[in-house]
């Protein structure tokens, strides 16, 4: 069985930066194994105009505010950045945290986010399209940059459709990131095992993380399949969870 790991998903919103900086640095010295926001401009539940903080430069400071476990967002909205420059924010990041940077990245649905900063919403296979392309770019630019970035980056891409996500994540990424139940999960699991084989990928080079339900075990999607649990949570933070989970995963 593959290591298991522990990470927690930290939402940017109704929250001070003292705050979050603060669960940041506690949650690097519990144990975790990686650090998580999202890449949204107002929250997603909650009153709507509450505070929120954006993902990127907040990414900045939780690599600064790190030592040991990996960072990133999940996920990143692939158009809400031109994928040349977002290439090459990630890799500045990765050398800010000294290769600690997941680059996780998704197709993007929360339309207020566009609809409010101009982006074009566009429909889910426009959006599907644009991260297909952006992927093979952002690639090339770690390629040719200098610096380059301090470790091969890993990619996840998070999603479950099953025609083009998944495909997406056979052909480019390292991590997975599902939801959903965990009978769910194992379903969309074994369909990208299906598209690994199709493209001719080992499927074992794709670490496969979830957003565990709380209705649910951590046993049960570890059974599912799942080695990397993300436990996603807003202010107050909850450090009890996660050192219950830290206990789990050293106890395996």
């Amino acid at each position: 069985m593959s290591r298991v790991r522990i990470g927690v998903q930290l939402h940017p919103q109704h929250t001070t930066y003292a705050s979050f900086a603060t669960a940041v640095r506690r949650f690097d010295e519990m144990g975790v194994d990686t650090i998580w926001n999202w890449d949204h401009f107002f929250p997603l539940y909650g009153e709507p105009q509450g505070p929120h903080f954006e993902g990127w430069t907040l990414l900045t400071a939780m690599a600064t505010l790190t030592s040991r476990a990996e960072v990133g967002c999940l996920v990143t909205c692939n158009t809400y950045r031109n994928p040349a420059l977002l290439s090459n924010m990630a890799k500045t990041v990765d050398h800010i945290s000294g290769g600690r940077l997941i680059l996780g990245i998704g197709a993007g649905w929360f339309e207020r986010d566009y609809s409010e900063y101009g982006y074009a919403f566009g429909t889910a296979p426009e959006r599907l399209r644009a991260l297909r392309d952006a992927l093979p770019i952002i690639k090339h630019r770690w390629e040719v940059d200098v610096p380059a970035p301090t470790r091969p980056i890993p990619i996840l891409i998070g999603g479950g459709g099953e025609k083009v996500t998944l495909r997406i994540t056979a052909q480019h990424a390292q991590i997975w990131h599902g939801f959903g139940p965990a009978e769910t999960f194992k379903h969309k699991s074994a369909i990208l095992d299906d598209w690994c084989a199709q493209l001719g990928r080992d499927p074992q080079e794709i670490e496969r993380s979830v957003s565990p339900r709380g209705d649910e075990s951590l046993d049960a999607y570890l059974e599912a399949g799942a080695t990397h649990m993300i436990l996603g949570m807003g202010e107050p933070w909850d450090y009890d969870k996660v050192e219950q989970a830290l206990r789990w995963r050293d106890s395996l």
